[in-house]
């Protein structure tokens, strides 16, 4: 069975992410985000964009979202889904990287399992000002309107949060759930 890839867009928390995959025993390898997309979409299960400082430096990462395998975005990840598939970021109102209650409004698959209202980290320096056609939202915070979203028919998700770090509570469940996702597809 192929791993599932982590796609390195220049983020410090990339090699968290790596690790909490790895340390609930689910296969994963990081990749480049200038890795072909067509050597990508046949050698890996799922795929996920982790964060970085600046989407200009996305890569090949925008087309790994058309593959039609499923995707999960972290942070910039989710700036990547939201802008490849028609929709708009913009710098945050709040800015920096803390502390934030999420309200989970819809327990989607990838949100299976959590509460309605979850403490999680993360960096609001820019947001998805405009969720794309054909995608939900999952989750929102005071801060940020679009803390999580979804597809409504791909397997494609976003997350403003960092589930990987250990300030945000039961991070692995995300990864986990994501993980369910590409074995039902494999």
């Amino acid at each position: 069975m192929h791993p599932i890839y982590v796609v390195n867009n220049f983020g410090q928390f990339n090699h968290l992410i790596l690790r909490m995959l790895r340390d609930n025993d689910i296969d994963a390898k990081m990749i480049k985000n200038d890795v072909p997309v067509a050597e990508v979409a046949e050698s890996c299960r799922g795929i996920i964009l982790g964060g970085g400082p600046d989407i200009n430096r996305a890569g090949n990462a925008p087309a790994y979202v058309d593959t039609g395998l499923p995707v999960l975005g972290i942070c910039l990840g989710l700036h990547i889904i939201s802008t490849a598939r028609g929709g708009s970021i913009r710098p945050g109102a709040s800015g920096g990287f803390g502390g934030v209650e999420v309200t989970i409004r819809e327990h989607d698959t990838i949100l299976a399992g959590y509460p309605d209202t979850i403490s999680v980290w993360a960096s609001h320096a820019d947001e998805v000002a405009e969720v794309p056609e054909g995608f939900r939202v999952l989750a929102s915070s005071p801060i940020c309107g679009v803390e999580a979203m979804a597809h409504e028919t791909e397997p494609i998700y976003g997350i403003q949060w960092h589930p990987e770090v250990s300030h945000s509570v039961d991070g692995c469940r995300v990864y986990e759930n994501f993980n369910a996702l590409t074995l039902e597809r494999a």
